[in-house]
């Protein structure tokens, strides 16, 4: 099969995806499956409790300590506060973008009012939010609608205004809140030639009320962004407090008295979709094929941590173990052992792809933007290799579930 053909196919593969729901829902209990197995999975479940815990309450953290230099900058605008506040954004990206394993898992953060929408949805219209180049802000430039510089449809700058705004006329482009709005207001939009490798270049003086040569509602900006960044918090601490081993009746309690086969299959669910589909197609193979707009982060060139720490969040589920952010490890029973259970060479062979996922994922260059100008779906390169390996390791876990009795997805919910 020549390279074109396997990239066809991976594509392929993520579009037909899109038309089947993940086998997540509520399921009975098997007797079929033996007791010393089922006693081994109610031990990973509890682990991976523990590891969703601990990496919700560090990327709540650390999204603290951006919503505190973003206080700060707005406080004192300075072009020093503002390197800052995008220092902070990066930092909190770190955890953050590792508890994007829990997904597609019938847990608390994509349930049907779920906060992952206004956590991390992308690509988003930045011409909704603020002033954008000419020609270059998407589907609402034109229509009048932009938040932060139409003073007689938006009044006030207000939580509820934004979220109100959010998804607005049912298009998922019309993301005003979360992660990449505040990207979107820290750094602008990025014009720059990839081969320069700089991002996106927004002056300090856009939050100077009265500045020269920068552009107005300096004031209203400073209020977006200062709304978007206690958001964050917001919803990462509710997280926080679905899992948390102190709270009670919360999510984790649900989970794990949920029948333990059907845990990890729901585990087994969220890691499976994000390595074969979410993270390897919608998140690489995309841009790739579309170019830098539709990479995660295309303010702040920040794309390829976001993908190794995806791929790393997928790592700490399957080998149970998660290092926080203050240098402690959580760790227990995994899913490598769980398989050794009943096929030690399969759970040899999962171990293995886990391992290369992230060599893989770690050889892309930064930054993604310069990346994805050298290599196509024509002409792959790195990140098509790390694709192969993402997708490998789905088909992994899909069968290891299949050895312990459980049927997953491995394709994206509708």
């Amino acid at each position: 099969m020549t390279a074109l053909q396997k990239v066809s196919g991976y594509l392929l593969l993520t579009l037909f995806a899109l038309h089947f729901a993940a086998c997540n829902g509520p399921q009975e209990a098997d007797d079929t499956i033996p007791s010393e197995q089922k006693e081994m999975m109610g031990k990973v479940a509890e682990n991976y409790a523990n590891i969703v815990f601990a990496n919700y309450q560090d990327a709540r953290k650390a999204a603290e300590k951006l919503q505190s230099s973003v206080d700060k900058f707005i406080a004192n605008p300075t072009e020093e506060n503002l390197e800052k506040a995008k220092l902070a954004w990066i930092a909190a990206r770190e955890p953050y973008g590792q508890t994007e394993t829990f997904r597609f898992s019938n847990g608390p953060i994509d349930s049907k009012n779920g906060p992952e929408p206004l956590l991390n949805a992308w690509p988003l219209d930045e011409a909704l939010i603020d002033y954008v180049r000419p020609g270059s802000g998407g589907a609402s430039e034109g229509q009048g609608v932009n938040i932060i510089n139409d003073t007689d449809g938006f009044p006030e700058i207000t939580e509820e205004a934004l979220l109100e705004m959010h998804e607005y006329q049912g298009n998922e482009a019309n993301v005003t809140v979360g992660f990449h709005a505040v990207e979107f207001l820290l750094w602008g939009q990025d014009f720059a030639d990839p081969s320069n490798g700089k991002p996106g270049q927004r002056p300090y003086t856009d939050y100077i009320s009265g500045s020269e040569g920068t552009n107005s509602n300096q004031q209203r900006r400073a209020e977006y962004l200062e709304i978007c960044a206690d958001l964050l918090v917001k919803y990462l601490s509710q997280l926080e407090r679905d899992w948390d081993p102190e709270v009670e009746n919360n999510y984790r309690q649900e989970f794990l008295n949920l029948p333990p086969e059907n845990a990890v299959r729901n585990i087994m669910n969220g890691i499976g979709i994000l390595s074969k589909a979410e993270l390897s197609g919608e998140r690489m193979i995309t841009p790739v094929a579309n170019g830098q707009e539709d990479e995660h982060s295309c303010f702040s060139d920040n794309t390829d941590r976001d993908i190794v720490n995806n791929a790393k969040g997928i790592r700490n589920v399957v080998t149970g173990s998660y290092l926080r952010l203050d240098g402690t490890t959580v760790s227990g029973p995994s899913i490598i052992e769980l398989t050794a259970e009943v096929d030690e060479e399969l759970s040899s062979q999962l171990a293995t792809v886990s391992e290369e996922s992230m060599n893989k994922v770690e050889q892309i260059p930064a930054p993604f933007d310069i990346a994805i100008s050298k290599e196509t779906l024509e002409n792959p390169g790195p990140i098509m290799e790390a694709v192969e390996v993402l997708q490998n390791q789905g088909d992994k876990l899909s069968e290891a579930a299949s050895v312990m009795g459980l049927t997953i997805s491995t394709a994206l919910p509708e």
